[in-house]
């Protein structure tokens, strides 16, 4: 995928306009989900009540009521709290983020330049801890004068984080790749044809076999790459060359041919004159 395939994701306080935001590598329910954990830690507080327009990974309107889907309510259990999902062709109930994200591409956006997704994470970060200091008319304060009573009223982190990311369970394949988003990710070769479980997070992807880790990756956020570790590819070579010395197999040893005659004798019979 393109950088300007990569969604944004942002999340804003109805009281105090406190403003959040991050790029995430796509809209899919694990990337989605562990973004959403990742923006809340920030706020250090759990909304009572969250509200989303329809995005498919999280519930949509049907027969005139939200469903919401399996992963969003686990992921809404855990921190006790309410989603709220806004009805189709509401603009009027989300006009507070859509400005947001106007706000975003006017002021943010113009006159940068990003060298990667961690790059364009760290100077939103920065620009956003000055732009939360900033008076809004609406106010007339800043969120930084309303983001204390903000969180008061708000829940406190769950003491167990919800599963987010990618968790995959699976046995390691000849090749001693794995595919994750689009991407194939070495293995150590040692773990062919056993269970493995593969873990994976905005940031880092990990294999994990019997407990013990076996590979190790830095997420790429681009899509149809083959990421190799030096060390998987010189074991996996290794590995080929002692299959090649292996000696072949002993031939079977061949079956002594027993001679007709001692049966002949054995039962008493004489070809040449007639039975014994």
């Amino acid at each position: 995928r393109t950088a300007a395939r990569l969604p944004v994701l942002t999340m804003i306080s109805a009281y105090s306009r406190w403003l959040l935001a991050m790029l995430i590598p796509s809209r899919r329910t694990e990337d989605l989900f562990a973004g959403w954990w990742e923006l809340i830690n920030r706020l250090s507080a759990v909304p009572r009540a969250l509200v989303w327009d329809g995005e498919g990974a999280i519930g949509r309107w049907r027969g005139g009521r939200v469903e919401l889907t399996q992963e969003c309510q686990a992921f809404r259990g855990v921190l006790a709290t309410k989603v709220i999902v806004c009805r189709p062709a509401d603009p009027e109930a989300k006009g507070l983020i859509e400005r947001s994200h106007d706000y975003l591409e006017r002021s943010f956006l113009p006159g940068r330049t990003f060298a990667s997704p961690a790059d364009f994470n760290t100077q939103m970060s920065d620009w956003l801890a000055v732009v939360n200091t900033r008076t809004r008319r609406a106010l007339g304060c800043a969120p930084t004068d309303r983001i204390s009573a903000d969180r008061a009223a708000m829940l406190a982190l769950p003491p167990v984080a919800p599963a987010v990311g990618w968790t995959a369970s699976l046995r390691l394949p000849r090749d001693h790749y794995i595919r994750l988003d689009g991407n194939d990710y070495s293995v150590h070769p040692s773990a062919v044809g056993r269970r493995i479980l593969v873990r994976a997070d905005l940031d880092r992807v990990q294999v994990f076999c019997d407990g013990q880790p076996v590979a190790a990756h830095d997420r790429i956020w681009a899509t149809h790459q083959t990421i190799s570790d030096p060390i998987h590819v010189e074991a996996a070579k290794v590995l080929q060359r002692r299959r090649i010395q292996i000696p072949p197999p002993p031939a079977e040893t061949e079956v002594a041919v027993r001679d007709l005659s001692s049966y002949d004798a054995a039962f008493g019979v004489d070809l040449d004159g007639g039975a014994a």
